[in-house]
């Protein structure tokens, strides 16, 4: 079935206004470059003292961002800013947005390592990832529920779910394509190991999306539990559903979140968590959903639904999600901020 697009008629006028006034020079993208290797003014970062062991990773090869838009309300003027990456590992190019909440400035956490949250736009994802524009306010939520307590401060990471806006590559490395899979679980991470203070462990990793974001996030987190520990499913697929699949029905099997998950309960782990959300009106994707649960939600798989009243396949649906229940269930199984 081909998957829904999740293009809400207002982003698409948004992203096309930004992407006019950017090509034309005029917009407020690239306003300034930013460095966020070293976000303390100049404060020196250390490593642990010889002998101790420390879960923080400092930033290895900071490079220069260009921003793209400043977070507001509970964001307090944060910037967000935009790469282009060339993956070392998957050969991928595509643009990157990242962004850290305020907490991460403050001089009381100079030392501290930071979880982080790898967010996933749905339908072709490609040339932007709406997750990092003002449409959903992800950020401004995000900042808002840290300092309410029901979330942890996060680090968020936002690449394009594909190399193009012609096909979907289901999030996967398809025999013959471009390594997708590859992209998002090495690539991503490791541009934002080399410009953030994060932390050596998979409980401060989670990896969200909505729609085939979401089925991206659902089968990376089974098929990489050692990267990361949780995953927030927005409306996803639960299996694969891209054509370039034919001709490969076992790598295509490797890849499917119901095979994954079963493998994982059958080795005994490691656990990991998966956070479902939908609106109440999805009625295609929430039967799928309640029987991957009832199937596989056992074990080391650890699932939650969170259902949206009158909620539709929407940003907004999936943003109220994560204020009415998610981010607080996410936040109770992951590492928070954490000192050298």
């Amino acid at each position: 079935m081909r998957r829904a697009l999740f293009t809400p008629v207002t982003a698409l006028i948004t992203l096309t206004v930004l992407a006019c006034t950017a090509g034309c020079g005029t917009g407020t993208s690239h306003a300034s470059p930013l460095h966020f290797g070293d976000l303390q003014g100049g404060a020196a970062l250390h490593a642990a003292p010889p002998g101790t062991h420390s879960l923080v990773q400092l930033p290895t090869h900071p490079i220069t961002f260009e921003e793209e838009r400043r977070v507001g309300g509970a964001g307090e003027d944060t910037p967000i800013g935009v790469t282009t990456l060339h993956g070392p590992k998957s050969g991928v190019t595509g643009k990157v947005w990242v962004w850290a909440p305020p907490e991460y400035y403050e001089k009381r956490n100079a030392d501290k390592g930071f979880p982080v949250m790898v967010a996933l736009p749905g339908s072709y994802g490609y040339p932007r990832n709406y997750w990092a524009g003002p449409d959903f306010a992800l950020q401004e939520h995000l900042a808002q529920w840290t300092k309410d307590g029901t979330s942890l401060p996060f680090i968020v990471v936002m690449p394009v779910l594909n190399p193009n806006d012609e096909r979907y590559y289901d999030g996967s490395d398809i025999p013959g394509q471009p390594k997708i899979g590859t992209w998002l679980t090495q690539d991503v991470p490791d541009l934002v190991r080399q410009n953030f203070r994060t932390l050596k462990t998979r409980d401060a990793w989670t990896i969200m999306g909505s729609s085939s974001g979401g089925f991206a996030a659902l089968k990376n987190v089974l098929q990489n539990p050692d990267t990361f520990k949780v995953a927030i499913a927005n409306g996803p697929d639960i299996v694969p559903d891209s054509p370039l699949w034919k001709g490969h029905a076992e790598a295509e099997r490797a890849n499917n979140p119901e095979v994954l998950a079963g493998r994982l309960i059958a080795r005994g782990g490691p656990p990991v968590c998966v956070a479902f959300q939908g609106g109440s009106k999805e009625a295609t994707v929430l039967p799928k959903v309640r029987k991957f649960i009832a199937r596989y939600g056992h074990g080391p798989v650890k699932a939650r639904l969170q259902i949206v009243p009158g909620g539709t396949h929407s940003g907004d649906t999936y943003v109220r999600g994560l204020g009415e229940g998610t981010m607080r269930w996410v936040s109770a199984h992951m590492r928070g901020p954490t000192g050298v």
